[in-house]
């Protein structure tokens, strides 16, 4: 069974995806990119302020499913300049303490609506 996950405060999707879905207790997050969930909009301001911004939308629809960094098992990094790769990892590990995530990180050569940074998550329910 899986139940989709959607909020508000997170980016509505640009596409035929959800923004996440819940199954069997593990949450996929779809990619996802520097777009404003107040003007939903795409503004480019920079490698450090685009990751910020992905990562709020990503605590956003982590709390949307009852979930927090700390059960996030895989990340996937989608970069179109492996050179931004430092700046980007700086900001990411601010979210995580321990513990830390499967991950990838790959240059891509081009994302959705020319952003320079793109992530997914996977997570999976706290057993409390």
């Amino acid at each position: 069974m899986k139940k989709i996950i959607f909020t508000p405060n997170a980016p509505e999707p640009i596409g035929p995806y959800s923004q996440a879905v819940l199954t069997n207790d593990i949450l996929y997050i779809s990619g996802q990119i520097a777009i404003d969930p107040v003007t939903q909009t795409y503004e480019p301001n920079g490698i450090e302020e685009e990751t910020t911004q992905v990562m709020k939308n990503l605590d956003s629809i982590l709390k949307a499913a009852d979930m927090s960094f700390s059960d996030v098992i895989k990340t996937s990094i989608f970069l179109a300049d492996m050179n931004d790769f430092a700046k980007v990892n700086a900001i990411y590990s601010l979210h995580f303490s321990k513990d830390f995530p499967a991950r990838e990180t790959v240059e891509v050569s081009v994302l959705p609506k020319n952003s320079k940074v793109e992530i997914s998550m996977v997570a999976i329910a706290s057993r409390k």
